[in-house]
């Protein structure tokens, strides 16, 4: 009998592989939209926290301007500011940083279609916690201190592509009540709930647009 972690990774690697050869076309497409519109590179990574506090480099399409960074960090600190007041985002349509085509494939989600390569690697799941920031997880806790028994339960297991709280219906929840979410499902083992998780991922998704 397979334990629940053999159960899930059999269950990543089945959905991950499926999902790619489904939206095989985009893998086609989509670099080539992102050459046209911005130039290269085409793909975006960025260090995130992972299982047991394990850094690696969470792979996207790119949907952000080449000096992103820059313009958060070093251009205006005001800016900086509205983010981090944000939760660590911007108001919807608000993000300077985006490009059009990036607008799109983050209506669409096609901008973490990359995210299955770490899925395959072993570095994610297709269910799970956000794959977190440190400087986020660092900022927000000291934040919010009650958060740290939360976050403590969050890296016990590996993030995911979607979720608890991605398919809840509820587009904009506060840290707290997120971080609360993603704590109850890594204390909850079950490869059934994984399973609703993922068929209820679409209609989340469609909400969206």
């Amino acid at each position: 009998m397979l334990n629940y972690d053999q159960q899930k990774r059999i269950l990543d690697l089945l959905v991950a592989f499926a999902l790619m050869i489904v939206f095989l076309p985009f893998w086609l497409i989509v670099p080539v939209l992102i050459i046209i519109s911005d130039g290269f590179p085409i793909f975006f990574s960025h260090q995130r926290v992972g299982k047991d506090g394990q850094k690696f480099a969470i792979k996207k399409f790119r949907s952000m301007v080449n000096n992103a960074h820059e313009i958060l960090h070093k251009q205006d600190p005001k800016l900086l500011e509205k983010f981090k007041k944000g939760d660590w985002k911007f108001p919807a349509n608000e993000d300077p940083r985006i490009t059009k085509l990036g607008k799109v494939l983050r209506a669409l989600t096609i901008d973490e279609f990359p995210q299955l390569f770490n899925v395959i690697k072993g570095e994610m799941s297709m269910i799970g916690p956000r794959a977190y920031m440190q400087e986020e997880l660092d900022e927000q806790t000291r934040k919010y201190p009650e958060t740290k028994k939360y976050v403590k339960a969050i890296l016990s297991i590996k993030p995911g592509i979607t979720g608890p709280w991605q398919t809840s219906g509820r587009n904009e929840i506060p840290f707290v009540q997120r971080a609360k979410m993603d704590a109850e499902y890594a204390k909850t083992k079950n490869i059934w709930n994984d399973i609703r998780i993922i068929l209820r991922t679409p209609k989340a998704m469609i909400s969206k647009w």
